[in-house]
């Protein structure tokens, strides 16, 4: 790397290694360490626009799955699972606190006696709208110093990326 080129916390990474360990190729430490950090910031980014509105970012989480479910905004525990890749356990103590703030509520399943329903109250219909439209707006801000191409082939580079995890 030329001087006039900043150097991000990785670069330092892989140039340590590259100094104790010039035999072994750390280049895939690149890419996966850059997006390990980027999560990690981005995360604290999310979380400061999610506590404006009294969330944490699981609750967000659950409101905008019940939200972007369509109304009547509506799920069965499962689907709520398979959504957010939480255990069934955690899925119940969350949905019990969003419960006790008046955010959702439960009720039996029709078609399955055995489960329950969750669906979100008027309150909770109203936080996550309200919430839902900072937080694209603080994802724009976030975004905003790449272009529009950049910003298309990063999504599409990890897009890529994704279906090869999954």
């Amino acid at each position: 790397m030329t001087d006039n080129v900043k150097r991000d916390a990785v670069d330092r990474i892989l140039a340590q290694w590259h100094r104790e360990r010039p035999d072994l190729d750390v280049s895939p430490m690149g890419p996966i360490g850059r997006v390990r950090r980027c999560a990690a910031l981005l995360q604290k980014q999310l979380d400061g626009t999610f506590a404006q509105y009294g969330l944490s970012s699981w609750e967000f989480d659950v409101l905008a799955t019940l939200r972007r479910s369509g109304a009547p905004y509506c799920l069965a525990p499962m689907d709520l699972l398979a959504a957010l890749m939480v255990t069934s356990g955690t899925m119940t103590h969350r949905l019990k606190g969003l419960e006790g703030r008046g955010l959702v509520f439960r009720f039996p399943n029709q078609e399955d006696a055995r489960s329950m329903m969750v669906q979100l109250t008027d309150e909770g219909l109203d936080l996550i709208n309200r919430a839902v439209e900072a937080h694209v707006e603080n994802e724009r801000r976030i975004l905003a110093g790449l272009s529009s191409d950049e910003a298309v082939e990063l999504n599409q580079c990890l897009s890529k990326l994704l279906l090869l995890l999954d």
